[in-house]
């Protein structure tokens, strides 16, 4: 580190060196001056190495200022070496800003010898490194070893020719030596010194470790140095390289220092937590073979299958003689270390198993000297340079990736243009993979295939977009036709039973027995043909829409699509000539085929053909009874079986075996029977067999008059009245199984959570009733049982009993405490809800006093009023309520317990205990009556209540205090000796003691020595507060707590007590777990600005939120008085700020939540390793073993938020972002355990260029700020590939630990006495099940919290608890479509990490990239559950607008969802049953809300036809269609039923009855619909209806940020304009145009008594679509806003567009972007929207014809003429429009055009 200058001893650098350094430099003004303690956190990512220095001069700074400035002056001549010119993002203005810093400091410092900063560094070294070596943690000597690395290399830098003392340099090379042990580590200090922690201490870490360092007889690596003129040119230079196994895996592949670091954890950890598991910890030495074997199955068991599947002989290779468990754990490290370095490749798990697959061959060969099966060289134990793999292996993968998304053009390009994740990842599902070779071939196939020449307008690092490659195994094509080819089965049916039902419906009975007559049997066998014809469809279409994957595809699949289309095209020619060959006097096109068949005149041929026919359909049956069979033969790889089971299905890695066992399956079937015979049943006879008869006389009715020009006056039949008639029914037909699935749902929905105990317990009246039970079943289930207790000592007989009451306090009181700092109760309710520790010390059990409150008020004047002298009748009447006579019981101990503690005088003392065994005398021989008088209670008691007061305020002057103490414990002496006792005097004469002698013998003299002291007794001042409660609440605590969130949390806890749950395992040997939370840049924490922001109405969030929880708002006021519940640190208004964000959907919010999981733990902890004494003592009491609770706690569980960008706002110059960054660095301080992951973007100079490179990093909190735990390097921006949440969870998900991952969104919450919950949820993964069957995704059911902000938040709080509660509860069971619906479930993160992640991320069709995991995961025969006894919070959005976003993300979700390959698979080869669970839980509700809307448009389209041509008109005349008109009513009333939200209210009702009472769930129904419920849920169904249809035409679905923040301010018009012209206004004015153009010229259901609820609903949905924004606005009809919104919107509409004018500025902008869709669908969606747009020409065409200027001429020159006068008046207001803008102004005519 030589000066290349010259040396120096003593420097001045304010004078020359500044000078020397700043010559290219600009000076401004510095910045942020006094942001001294930051600017090491505001360091260019190009000059990231200096920040540590920076810290450094921070840290020394009050201690040693002049070394401080030594340090920031070497930051900045490094920083001016690194970049002389300056060149980086932000290196000018940063060494601008330190140079202003440096001559200000300067100034001070005129001189600095070299000497100080040496003498600084020895005494640095001897006081923290020396001494603090055997007494600091690691994590400190980290802290210490980085300022004196950082020290010394200053020194020798700045004064190189300085003499170094012997001291300091023995210091520098111990510490040079030893520094890497001290590093920041994240949960183990590996390497730590003398100082262990609790954790390092654990048997089964250790014995983890001491299995990775087993690396004896592993051939040490080779290290290559290059050459000097002193070597010859063949030397090299070996080293041998001591650690562990992932070492040795590095240096021999050359994985990432951090990523080595990361991994070495992480599988300690899993190593550890697996092993000690039912194991005895007395004789724990060494790792378990069977561990390992049982990590190794779970690895690599997806890494067996790939093998299998394509015939390759698996390399996981155990030599004879060989260390099996030293290879295990390599093959292990070495799939992990692959798996933590391979970014984006995570998602391509079977490209995992091929790099895997080829690296442990090369791992086989180092170890016993195999030669190379390609080369034929031998495999050679050289090292490799640190990010070799990256380089060499994960890079290039990349490049494809990166090039493929760049197809993806943003969303905009078809999908069918670019491979994606899927596409990329199936290529490694065929032997084709193998063709890459290893090392990799980058001239293969696989990576040439792309265009390298760029552009000349190219830019140099932008990537080429290239020649396209075909999809692999399917195609993503945007068209409704995959609803058909995924769900074929289901359309089938239902075509087929809609056509047999026509046909007997048709027969001259009409009744179902029907079928059974000759003629009616044969018509019905033509299904047999639609079916032919439907599976020839269903061929076609594969052909078709997997066109772009021929290429890709194997030739065996290509004739497997052609033989599927040749056989079904052979059978729609064959079954149509075999069934015209039987029809008797044939004609039209039957008589055609009759004749063409020539003499197959036989009619048993065609029976022969159908029987034919079935028969695959009947082994297919066969096959879905045996469903074991069925599961064994298609996961079979062997060649024999995959050739018989070609033709059922296409050979694919996954989605093989996915059927359930025969008793889900036979659940399921039955249900879905039931409601296909409901939903046949009801069809037929509603909507059906009442249009037959009306239909026939259509038919047969002439009509030849018309009010229009008809073009096709000749139609047969009359085909276009029965279109126009029967095309909504058909519609409807096809609908109402989602109706019929929602009635059948709620019922058995609601079944089934009444008899998983459900709402046992939902009042606090049914608590009080059972509450004696709870400490029983909270032992029962959330505590393990043990068959020793440590530390037992002799208690009562019902010792038990205490010591379950005793532990359940413990948890009790954390939960009552959790929510009075969560100011959901008061402190009085606090105390009356708490139960004492100490239960031991008393005969009774010391129940809280909430349960006890008013009965001793209630006793004393039963025993007042008792006039009788019998003790037992009294004490009967006491004893009836066992809460009454528990409460005097402890009244009366408490109380002498307190008076015998407070007297100083030992004889004071027996005159108490005389007193109590008078009383206990009394009792026992039935003369309390007698001995005591009833009437002295009452006085006693106002004495008592005076008495407790004084000793539980807070007095200034303590002599005052005890003076009043003293002369009110003197007044209670002689009531109770006087007034209560009949001898009561007695004891006191004869009461006598040695201190009592000298006093004179007046009474008032007694009672006189007191300790005072003992009021500040924490211990003691909880019992008299106790008995004050029990004394002095008169009334009844029914309605304790008030708070509606507290009462609920306590009644659903206390509930699932009494649920079916695993037993809970002691926490040693529970499975540990992961938290991730994906945060982007959403809020932290609200600021004081936002907080007192008004809007126009002068109303702020903090106000608004004062009003909406006014008792919370209360119980914050009180709880900032109390210094022990606030720290002193924090001033009011941050405060505020926290308490403002508890109640949002907030960042600080969720983190509070999820850490009470540690908080649970560690208590667990304690209750399990404490012994009787400590457990009556109480948790907090007990400060012991802290260290111990700590490290299990870190072992089993870890929580990591991955903010993505942290790094950007941490040096961002915008006040929210440095705001964000604030907040989050204040997290981690305040929880120590808390991770973050981002993504950290450096600029580097490569070749004198600057190149960006990307990081992921792991930091946690320090003293003052953040530390590096782990940085990896990525092969480049891995948010560029695929979606931005699943990619933001990627990256961090190798930060995380255990074998379980609980996703969590950042608008969750969680509750602690949930969190104590949750090591019985984990036992759910290993617990015994039919078949053996694990689970993979663990489904936990939510609260929505946000439901009391605003009636809309209302309204989405109970649709979305009625989905995660009584939905999800019938998808899991009996259904078993259960899927991942988003947060808070439970994954099995092993499983999940080795098939591809917790989430997809391909760009687009992955927008909903929760579900897919779900999909996925039961792709890969996974099994997904759901559980009701534990609960998260979950926030939804409360506004209108925030809403209806979030309602067209999950429809565009839902769109691309239909188009996915996914949904192709689950809906092909599910079996029938469970295929329509699947259809109609996910796209199937979303389709069916389209065809609602569209039924309503092909009706009134349909009856507008009828009415502007005449033909209604003429056919009404007929008397048989007149009497059957109602038939269509009531058909199109089942679609309204859907239209207006009813579908959803349903299972509302069911889950609020089943949970809170029926007769609540009818009151919250009528309130929702007083608050317009139906408004808003008809409004969301044309949400869904818009988007999900305009996704599957052309595209545009998007991630939609809805902001979550409450909403306070008006929306304008311009912006609701903006969000719902397209999806509602538009729509709803031409259904609008459509009723009232009917209602003038229509007259066919004038006098229907369904008229009213036929159209009411279409004039309901047309004012909800076209309203529904203003009123649910606020302050939507003030006057006064609605001048200042149209202003607004005419400025907008007059703004004109162009290149970066924003939508919200512009009209033309945002129709720009509104109309953007249709620049990029393909040529069908253009098609479709120039077709559908002719209907317009509907109302022109039939109005015309209807206006008197017509006369009624029906000639078409009147249509003709028509155009002219449009043409004409167009051209007037194009004039009129010119002539405004040219006088500077526009009008409505300019608007209107």
């Amino acid at each position: 580190m030589a000066d290349p200058r010259g040396s120096r001893n003593s420097m001045q650098p304010t004078k020359s060196g500044s000078r020397r350094m700043t010559r290219s430099l600009t000076i401004v003004d510095a910045q942020n001056e006094d942001s001294s303690s930051v600017d090491s956190e505001l360091v260019p990512s190009s000059l990231a190495a200096i920040a540590p220095v920076l810290r450094v001069a921070n840290e020394v700074e009050k201690e040693n200022p002049r070394v401080a400035f030594l340090c920031r002056f070497h930051a900045f001549e490094t920083a001016h070496q690194m970049d002389v010119t300056s060149s980086g993002r932000g290196v000018r203005q940063f060494k601008t800003y330190m140079l202003h810093r440096l001559q200000k400091e300067g100034e001070q410092i005129k001189h600095f010898d070299g000497e100080e900063i040496q003498m600084y560094y020895r005494d640095f070294c001897e006081k923290n490194i020396k001494q603090g070596e055997y007494t600091k943690m690691p994590e400190e000597m980290a802290k210490f070893y980085q300022i004196a690395t950082v020290l010394y290399d200053v020194m020798k830098t700045l004064f190189p020719s300085l003499k170094v003392d012997d001291e300091t340099q023995r210091y520098a090379k111990e510490i040079e030596r030893k520094k890497e042990q001290y590093e920041h580590y994240n949960i183990l200090p590996l390497y730590a010194g003398m100082v262990k922690p609790a954790i390092m201490k654990l048997p089964e870490i250790e014995a983890a470790i001491r299995a990775l360092r087993n690396v004896d007889n592993l051939p040490m690596p080779r290290v290559q140095s290059a050459p000097t003129i002193h070597d010859n040119i063949d030397m090299h230079e070996e080293r041998i390289i001591k650690s562990d196994i992932l070492d040795w895996l590095s240096s021999v592949f050359g994985f990432q220092k951090g990523n080595v670091a990361n991994q070495r954890e992480h599988l300690i950890l899993l190593l550890a937590n697996i092993d000690v598991r039912n194991k005895d910890l007395k004789n724990y030495h060494q790792l378990d073979t069977g561990t390992v074997e049982h990590l190794m199955d779970r690895i690599f068991k997806n890494y067996r299958s790939w093998c299998n599947y394509l015939h390759c002989k698996s390399n996981l290779n155990y030599p004879p003689r060989s260390d099996r468990q030293q290879l295990q754990l390599l093959y292990i490290g070495l799939y992990l270390l692959i798996w933590g370095e391979a970014s984006n490749i995570r998602f391509m798990p079977e490209c995992i198993c091929y790099i895997f697959h080829n690296m442990a061959t090369e791992i086989h060969g180092i170890l016993y000297s195999n030669v190379h099966r390609v080369s034929g060289d031998i495999y050679r134990t050289e090292t490799h340079g640190e990010e070799s793999f990256l380089r060499n292996v994960i890079s290039p993968i990349y490049q494809v990736l990166r090039k493929e998304a760049k197809r993806n053009k943003g969303g905009k390009a078809s999908h069918s243009a670019w491979r994606n994740y899927d596409d990329l990842n199936e290529y490694f599902w065929s032997e084709k993979c193998f063709r890459l070779k290893w090392p990799m071939d980058t001239k293969a196939d696989f990576f040439v295939h792309l265009d390298e020449t760029k552009s000349a307008h190219e830019r140099p690092n932008q990537v080429a977009a290239g020649n396209r490659k075909p999809k692999t195994n399917f195609v993503e094509v945007r068209t409704f036709w995959h609803l058909y080819r995924s769900f074929d089965r289901m359309w089938i049916f239902f075509i087929l039973a809609f056509q047999a039902m026509v046909i007997i419906g048709w027969s001259p009975s009409g009744s179902p027995t029907a079928i059974f007559e000759e003629d009616v049997f044969r018509n019905v066998l033509s299904i047999f043909i639609t079916s032919a014809f439907l599976n020839l469809l269903q061929a076609t279409l594969d052909i078709i829409l997997s066109m772009n994957a021929w290429r890709s595809l194997k030739i065996t699949q290509i004739l497997r699509y052609l033989l599927k289309f040749a056989v079904a095209a052979v059978w729609a020619v064959v079954l149509p000539i075999g069934y015209s060959s039987s029809v008797q006097n044939p004609t039209g096109l039957v008589r055609f085929f009759s004749n063409w068949a020539g003499g197959w005149r036989d009619q048993s041929f065609y029976n022969y053909a159908v029987a034919i026919y079935l028969l695959p359909n009947i082994l297919a049956a066969l096959l879905f009874l045996l469903p074991p069979l069925r599961r064994t033969m298609e996961r079979s790889n062997l060649r024999i079986i995959v050739l018989v089971m070609w033709w059922a299905q296409p050979k694919l890695f996954i989605g093989r075996g996915m059927h359930e066992d025969m008793v889900s399956l036979l659940k399921y079937t039955l249900f879905w029977i039931l409601l296909l015979v409901s939903k046949l049943a009801f069809s037929y006879y509603v909507e059906i067999l009442p249009l037959v008869g009306p239909t026939k006389v259509i038919m047969r009715r002439k009509i030849h008059v018309y009010e229009w020009h008809e073009f096709f006056p000749n139609l047969p039949h009359n085909v276009g009245v029965v279109i126009a008639i029967w095309a909504p029914i058909v519609l409807v037909y096809f609908m109402d199984a989602q109706i019929w699935y929602a009635i059948y749902s709620t019922i058995l929905g609601g079944i089934h959570g009444a008899f998983s105990h459900l709402g046992e317990i939902r009042t606090l009246g049914m608590l009080r009733s059972r509450f004696e039970a709870v400490p029983a079943a909270f032992s029962d289930r959330l505590v393990p049982s043990s068959k020793e207790e440590p530390g037992r000592i002799d208690v009562e007989a019902d010792s038990s009993e205490r010591k379950d009451i005793a532990k359940f306090s413990q948890m009790w009181n954390e939960f009552i405490d959790s929510m009075r700092i969560e100011d959901l109760i008061s402190h009085r309710e606090r105390n009356l809800l708490l139960v004492p520790y100490s239960s031991s010390k008393g005969s009774v059990v010391q129940w809280p006093p909430f349960l006890l409150a008013s009965k001793i008020p209630v006793a004393l004047d039963m025993a007042k009023d008792f006039k009788g002298t019998d003790d037992a009748e009294l004490f009967s009447r006491i004893k009836i309520d066992d809460y009454m006579q528990s409460a005097v019981i402890e009244c009366y101990e408490t109380l002498k317990y307190i008076l015998v503690e407070l007297l100083s005088d030992p004889g004071e003392k027996l005159i108490i205990d005389q007193i109590g065994d008078k009383v206990s005398t009394s009792i026992q021989a039935q003369s309390f009556l007698t001995d005591f008088r009833m009437s002295g209670m009452p006085l006693l008691n106002d004495k008592l209540e005076k008495f407790l007061n004084l000793l539980l305020d807070d007095f200034e002057n303590t002599v005052v205090q005890e003076a009043q103490i003293i002369n009110v414990l003197q007044d209670i002496m002689e009531i109770i000796t006087q007034d209560v006792m009949t001898h009561g005097h007695g004891i006191l004469e004869n009461s006598h003691s040695p201190h009592m002698d000298n006093r004179s013998d007046k009474k008032e003299q007694k009672f006189e020595r007191i300790n005072i002291n003992l009021v500040y007794n924490e211990s003691w001042r909880e019992k008299v507060v106790r008995l004050h409660l029990l004394l002095t609440v008169k009334e009844s605590a029914i309605n304790v707590p008030m708070n509606l969130e507290a009462r609920r949390r306590i009644t659903f806890f206390t509930n699932s007590l009494f649920m079916r749950m695993p037993y809970a395992p002691k926490v040693r040997n529970m499975l540990s777990f992961s938290v991730l939370t994906p945060y982007f840049k959403e809020d932290v924490l609200y600021s004081d600005e936002e907080l007192n922001r008004e809007n126009e109405d002068g109303i702020s969030i903090l106000f608004y939120l004062q009003n909406i929880y006014p008792d919370e708002w209360t119980n914050f006021e009180e709880r900032i008085e109390d210094p022990k519940l606030v720290s002193v640190s924090k001033d009011k208004k941050e405060l505020i700020r926290e308490w403002v964000s508890y109640r949002g959907q907030t960042l600080y919010r969720t983190v509070r939540g999820m850490m009470y999981y540690r908080q649970a733990l560690e208590l667990q902890c304690f209750l399990e390793d404490a012994g009787d004494r400590a457990i009556f003592s109480g948790y907090r009491a007990e400060k012991k073993g802290t260290d111990h609770l700590q490290a299990l706690a870190d072992m089993k569980f870890t929580y990591v938020v991955s903010c993505q960008i942290y790094g950007v706002q941490k040096k961002s110059s915008q006040d929210r972002d440095r705001s964000c960054y604030n907040n989050i660095l204040n997290l981690m301080l305040r929880y120590h355990s808390l991770r973050v992951a981002y993504i950290d973007e450096r600029e580097e100079k490569v070749n004198g260029k600057p190149e960006k490179f990307y990081y992921s990093v792991l930091v946690k909190g320090g003293e003052k700020l953040d530390e590096e735990v782990y940085r990896i390097k990525l092969p480049g921006p891995p948010t560029e590939i695929g979606e931005g949440k699943p990619e933001n969870q990627n990256h961090a998900i190798i930060f995380t630990r255990g074998e379980a991952l609980q996703t969590i969104d950042m608008n969750q919450d969680n509750y602690l006495e949930e969190a104590f919950k949750m090591r019985n949820v984990l036992e759910e993964f290993v617990k015994r099940r039919r078949k053996q069957r694990k689970p993979t995704i663990l489904g936990l059911r939510e609260h929505i919290f946000t439901g009391s902000v605003s009636s809309l938040a209302w309204f989405m709080s109970n649709q979305e608890t009625s989905f995660v509660t009584i939905g999800q509860r019938i998808l899991a069971n009996p259904l078993r479509v259960r899927f991942h619906y988003g947060h808070p479930d439970i994954f099995d993160r092993i499983f999940h990490l080795t098939r591809g992640g917790i989430s997809k991320a391909s760009k687009t069709i992955n927008l909903s990239e929760d579900i897919f995991s779900g999909f996925n995961s039961t792709l890969r025969q996974g099994y997904i559950t759901h559980h009701e006894y534990i609960q998260v919070g979950k926030g939804r959005d409360v506004g209108m607008n925030q809403i209806s976003l979030f309602e067209a993300k999950v429809a565009n979700g839902n769109g691309e969802q239909t188009l996915s390959r996914d949904v192709y698979r689950l809906g092909r080869r599910f079996d029938f049953y469970r295929m329509l669970s699947f259809y109609f839980t996910t796209v199937g509700f979303y389709f069916s809300s389209m065809v609602t809307v569209l039924t309503v448009y092909v009706f009134l389209y349909g009856r507008l036809y009828m009415v502007l041509s005449g033909l209604e008109r003429s056919i009404l005349d007929e008397p048989n269609i007149h009497s059957s008109k109602a038939a269509l009513e009531e058909a199109l009333a089942t679609q309204s039923v859907f239209q207006l939200g009813l579908l959803l209210v349903l299972p509302m009702v069911m889950e609020i009855g089943l949970e809170r009472g029926f007769r609540t769930a009818l009151g919250h129904f009528i309130i929702m619909q007083l608050q317009l419920a139906s408004v808003f849920f008809t409004f969301q169904l044309g949400t869904k209806a818009h988007y999900f249809g305009r996704t599957i035409l052309h595209g545009g679905s998007k991630y939609r940020a809805t902001g979550r923040g409450f909403v306070v301010f008006h929306a304008k018009y311009a912006d609701n304009y903006r969000l719902y012209s397209r999806s509602h206004f538009v729509k709803g004015l031409e259904l609008l145009i459509l009723l009232i153009v009917y209602e003038v010229y229509g007259e066919s259901y004038r006098s229907s008594k369904l008229y009213f609820f036929v159209t009411f609903s279409m004039w309901f949905l047309v004012a909800s679509w076209l309203f529904a924004p203003f009123v649910f606005n606020p302050s939507g009809f003030e006057w006064q806003k609605t001048v200042d919104d149209w202003t607004d919107w005419k400025r907008w509409m007059g703004n004109r567009g162009g290149i970066g004018i924003q939508p919200e500025k512009s009209w033309e902008s945002w129709w720009d972007g509104e109309q953007e869709h249709l620049k990029h669908t393909n040529i069908r969606g253009r098609v479709l929207e120039i077709v559908l747009a002719f209907r317009f020409f509907l109302y022109q065409y039939g109005i015309v014809y209807h206006l008197d200027i017509s006369h009624h001429v029906t000639s078409f020159l009147v249509y003709g003429l028509s155009w002219v006068v449009m043409a004409t008046v167009l051209v007037v207001l194009k004039v009129c429009a010119q002539l405004s803008f040219v006088k500077g102004g526009f009008g409505l005519t300019s608007l209107l055009l």
